[in-house]
């Protein structure tokens, strides 16, 4: 019986194995292209290992291709896109620990506009910003992202789960509610957190078509516009292109490194109920 489960093991282990090399295989063979030349990335057969090393492809991103200015423009919107999530994780606490009247139908609300498509809100939230004076600012491309329906539900429904008696001991104990918030519920938070921090950076990271739509000038667009610039300014330059790609995937492999040990625990726990 062992040995069965252990040929199981070994079997399972190995198709993992597989899987898991046949996924990564182009983004390793991506990383390692933007540090070969362009003629060599174009070779035939192709190398995996460059045979002549160089940064000169993320060297000319940012001297040539205004690549700085992008990744200043994005580290802006992931700022404010955290700063959202602590603005989510607030109201998603209070949904969930705060009786007050019109709670359940003011919730119902929010969820109701996760059913709305972003495309449909887009021209009514252009036409807003476009009266407030917002357009082709950096506040009008941040301003709508703040708040997220699907992070305010996740956190409600993960705040179900902290029992109402630790809030009640704390405030017996003399704790205000930041107090409780911050230094209680942020802790005992940090699964979902996870998971909302790396969905909140991913879509951060690749912000494109808002800030595409917003911004007439090239000094407020992303590294994800840059990188589409890229592709049609420098049609057959391949390495600069897989430098680009890779700089734009790298940090959310890393974020995912980081973060991956509460993923599991985060999804188990975010779809429990009241």
């Amino acid at each position: 019986m062992h040995q069965k489960l252990g040929y199981n093991r070994i079997i399972v282990n190995t198709l993992l194995f597989i899987g898991g090399l046949i996924i990564a295989l182009p983004f390793v063979w991506m990383i390692l292209s933007s540090f070969k030349t362009d003629r060599e990335v174009l070779n035939i057969p192709p190398t995996l290992l460059p045979e002549h090393f160089t940064f000169q492809n993320f060297i000319d991103l940012f001297v040539n291709m205004n690549f700085g200015t992008y990744l200043v423009n994005t580290l802006v919107i992931v700022f404010f896109s955290m700063f959202g999530l602590l603005l989510n994780t607030m109201a998603g606490y209070g949904f969930g620990k705060f009786k007050f009247r019109g709670r359940e139908p003011l919730f119902i609300l929010v969820l109701l506009t996760m059913m709305i498509p972003g495309q449909v809100t887009m021209i009514p939230t252009y036409l807003i910003l476009n009266e407030l004076g917002l357009t082709n600012t950096m506040t009008g491309i941040v301003l709508p992202g703040l708040i997220s329906a699907f992070n305010i539900f996740l956190i409600r429904q993960f705040m179900s789960t902290i029992p109402d008696g630790l809030l009640e001991a704390a405030r017996l104990d003399g704790a205000g509610e930041f107090y409780i918030f911050f230094r209680l519920i942020l802790p005992l938070s940090k699964p979902i957190l996870a998971i909302q921090i790396i969905l909140t950076f991913i879509g951060a990271w690749n912000s494109f078509l808002w800030p595409l739509i917003v911004a007439n000038d090239e000094s407020l667009y992303t590294l994800s516009i840059g990188l589409a610039l890229l592709q049609d300014q420098n049609v057959t330059n391949y390495g600069l292109q897989m430098a680009g790609a890779t700089f734009m995937v790298v940090p959310i492999l890393i974020i995912f490194i980081i973060f991956q040990k509460y993923i599991i625990e985060g999804f188990n726990v975010s779809g429990i109920k009241e």
